[in-house]
């Protein structure tokens, strides 16, 4: 069938709506009485960094949160001058720049303590190091009974500023409340003990999206929000409160609309082919661009659901459009979002995919245009 719409300038692309994500951080900041850093790791959890943050800033956010010093020294490069903390390694041979770029980063045994001092004394900055306590999560961190002594070592460097102390909960999102009280405990004994040595540094965090949700006393002076910024649930069990909405929507068009006869077998392998006579669309998403080689897909087209058929190839997929009769090339594809009165939300095709909702966001490819309305 010939097409008489002219094409989407994009085969496939993500909407960002940056207003959600303002008014999400905005919550808050008018619902805990902490600081709030935005966590802009991966892409924004696949959002778009630097327009995420900025977004972020203009709901209240006073802090950036990423995962490597590579993020941070983007943002930095991108003209961000709040305070970013760095939550995971930052290499040694890093150090030197992410100090000098006024970057805090995160530590949790002494050798970091060491080569960051060292790296400080070639640059006008102290190194701006927030200790890392494992209370629970058992990822990284000194443990708790280590933390008073780690303390009392780090202000030993004058090159070096203990900026923060914190931790981070490993079952917030879950109604079962005693495994996150009791890392809490944890990081309360440590704090008991950083201040009968007169050691306690501004800034103690560990709220994550669901704590900060959850677990008010959790809150201390900064929590640190990620998933929920984005509009999107921390889990089945922790559900954003009804204000908050998705800020991603991912979309495609059809490239091509034919009919097949019956018995023509689709895509490689031909694991599906068709019964009877059979609307057929090609659309330009694939496994390359974060689409999962599964069965049972659907997405959105002409208001209505449709069945993926077919395997995923890596650029391209099939779907049946027999319920869409009056489907064209160019017309719009919802992967994710809405259309009409239809919505895929990232938690339903995280169900599918049998992951969760930051997965699916976050491994959207970076080939992927990201448009922010």
């Amino acid at each position: 069938m010939s097409s008489t719409k002219p094409f989407l300038k994009h085969a496939t692309w993500i909407e960002v709506d940056l207003g959600a994500i303002e008014s999400n951080v905005r919550y808050f900041v008018e619902n805990t009485s902490a600081r709030v850093m935005a966590v802009v790791k991966a892409n924004a959890y696949g959002h778009g960094s630097e327009q995420a943050a900025k977004a972020a800033i203009r709901g209240g956010a006073t802090w950036l949160g990423v995962a490597r010093s590579e993020e941070a020294l983007e943002l930095r490069r991108s003209g961000f001058q709040v305070p970013i903390l760095i939550m995971g390694l930052t290499p040694y041979r890093q150090m030197p720049e992410v100090i000098a770029a006024k970057v805090s980063m995160t530590v949790w045994d002494l050798e970091q303590v060491r080569v960051a001092a060292a790296a400080a004394t070639n640059t006008v900055e102290h190194a701006r190091l927030h200790l890392k306590v494992d209370t629970g999560m058992s990822r990284l961190g000194a443990q708790p009974e280590e933390a008073v002594e780690m303390g009392q070592r780090i202000v030993q460097y004058p090159t070096v500023a203990l900026e923060g102390v914190f931790t981070h909960f490993a079952r917030a999102d879950e109604r079962n409340r005693a495994p996150t009280e009791a890392q809490e405990q944890k990081l309360q004994q440590v704090l008991a003990g950083l201040d009968a040595a007169g050691l306690r540094p501004s800034l103690v965090h560990a709220a994550n999206s669901a704590a900060a949700l959850m677990h008010p006393s959790a809150h201390f002076d900064m929590v640190r929000v990620g998933i929920s910024i984005y509009g999107l649930h921390p889990s089945p069990d922790c559900l954003l409160p009804a204000s908050f909405w998705p800020a991603l929507s991912w979309k495609a068009q059809l490239s091509q609309v034919k009919i097949l006869p019956a018995g023509r077998g689709l895509s490689y392998g031909h694991s599906y082919v068709t019964r009877a006579r059979e609307m057929i669309g090609t659309v330009p998403v694939g496994y390359a661009d974060g689409f999962r080689r599964l069965e049972g897909n659907v997405v959105l087209v002409g208001g209505r659901r449709v069945p993926v058929v077919g395997r995923v190839c890596m650029d391209q997929i099939l779907v049946q459009l027999d319920e869409v009769p009056t489907a064209r090339a160019g017309d719009e594809v919802v992967i994710i979002g809405e259309q009409g009165k239809e919505r895929i939300t990232a938690e339903e095709v995280a169900t599918r995919w049998g992951t969760i909702n930051y997965e699916v966001t976050s491994g959207l490819a970076a080939r992927v245009p990201r448009l922010f309305t």
